[in-house]
């Protein structure tokens, strides 16, 4: 698959079968974060793999909107340090979609939960001990999919302009 099939395919996925990740497929998605771009090679995240099930199960009992990560193989935090980067929100969103898209290239379905400036992000730290200092941006729920969502996006042409806001 090219780039941009890789990025048309790709779903979020909440519904996962039974199956392990392979240590492979686990480096490759690292890797893919690792690579991403980020102001100043700043690099300003760390990653925290949940292999446990029963760190997820008790890391979805905290998210608002993240129950199905207890069900899904494994898990990625992305952690932030926002003083490392002048964009480390930016940054770390860039790492959290290169993971997601190497997650569907390798065939494995995966899920962004939000949890930066949630109501929930400081209970989500405290389960993972993420440093005061530093925030949780994201968590990754990976796993088998056993759903094949079907979604469409809106035509170029309702969401490009030319040369300022509203000019078609």
């Amino acid at each position: 698959m090219d780039v941009l099939d890789v990025i048309r395919t790709r779903r979020s996925i909440r519904r996962y079968t039974a199956g392990l990740v392979s240590e492979e497929d686990i480096n490759r998605i690292l890797e893919a974060g690792r690579w991403a771009p980020s102001a100043d090679n700043s690099q300003p995240w760390t990653f925290v793999v949940l292999r446990s099930q029963a760190v997820r199960k008790k890391l979805a009992a905290v998210l608002a909107w993240g129950g199905f990560l207890s069900q899904a193989a494994l898990g990625i935090a992305v952690v932030i340090d926002e003083t490392a980067s002048t964009h480390a929100v930016e940054d770390g969103a860039a790492a959290t979609q290169n993971m997601l898209l190497e997650s569907h290239s390798l065939g494995l379905g995966a899920c962004w939960i939000g949890t930066y400036g949630s109501p929930h992000e400081a209970s989500a730290k405290k389960v993972l001990n993420v440093p005061e200092d530093e925030r949780l941006l994201s968590v990754i729920a990976i796993g088998r999919p056993a759903e094949a969502p079907r979604k469409t996006r809106k035509p170029l042409i309702e969401v490009v302009f030319t040369d300022e806001y509203g000019k078609r």
